[in-house]
Parts: structure tokens; sequence; C-alpha cells
């Protein structure tokens, strides 16, 4: 016996509205998988990222100014340094800031070995790494919930 199927059975197709959703649970799995200094410093990317959007922003632009995008890295950078102990340039600027935990800073540092190249200009690199992905998403987003349907 062959029975007849409806169309929208027999071509399904593919909801959208489910995909948003995968894709948010998705970015927001690997975000829990970042390192520890990046789940640091995520807090003044999205901070400096929300500052900045707003209707007819420059971020939302079709290209962005690099002079622009150079300055929110240049305050999210400014921000972590005064924020965050761990990227001080050496365990000794902190020490000679008249903290006490100065022994504590500098044995965990050299636990660590410090393999790792904390430079200033690494961290600069990093942070715009992070500002540029962090600014993608929320451009996808934006054009997402912009389009038009016509």
């Amino acid at each position: 016996m062959d029975t007849k199927m409806p169309y929208y059975m027999a071509y399904p197709m593919p909801f959208s509205y489910d995909d948003e959703r995968t894709e948010r649970m998705d970015y927001e799995y690997l975000k829990s998988m970042y390192p520890d200094a990046a789940k640091r410093i995520m807090p003044y990317v999205e901070e400096e990222c929300d500052r900045m959007e707003y209707e007819n922003s420059m971020v939302y632009d079709e290209y962005p100014d690099k002079l622009q995008l150079k300055l929110m890295c240049r305050r999210v950078y400014d921000n972590v340094r005064k924020h965050e102990r761990m990227f001080y340039e050496d365990e000794d600027q902190w020490i000679s800031e008249g903290n006490t935990e100065g022994e504590k800073i500098s044995a965990t540092v050299r636990e660590r070995g410090r393999n790792r190249d904390n430079s200033p200009a690494s961290l600069r690199d990093f942070i715009e790494v992070m500002l540029y992905q962090e600014l993608y998403k929320r451009r996808c987003d934006h054009r997402r919930r912009c389009r038009r349907f016509y």
C-alpha cells in the first residue's frame, strides 16, 4: 500500500531559528574552554564592545576604521593593566608599588617558570585578536537581527 505524504514532510525545510541557538551554544562552550588569561581578559573586551555597541556605530561600518579599532584595543589594554595584576611586566613592579604579597607572587611566577612571552606587545596582540573576534561575532549578530525580508 502506497501512502501519500504531505509535501512539507517529503521536502523538509531546515529551521533557521534553531541554527542560531546552536551557534550560540557552540560559542559559549568554546568560550568556556579559553585559557585562564583569556578568561580574565574577556570581560574587559566585552565591556569595550558593549560601550561601542549602538546604532550606526563605527563597528558596524562595512570597513571599520583601523585607527578606531586600535584605540579600542588600547583602552582594553589600559584597563587590563590597571585592574589585573597578573599582567604586570614583572613581579618587581608589583612589589615596588607597596604590596605585601610580593614574596607570594614572585614565588608563583618562579614556580610557573615564565615560559610564555609576557611582554606588553604580546598582551596587546592577544587583546587585539580577542577584540576582533568579539567584534566579528557582534557584527554577524547585528546583520542577522537587521536582516529585512521583503
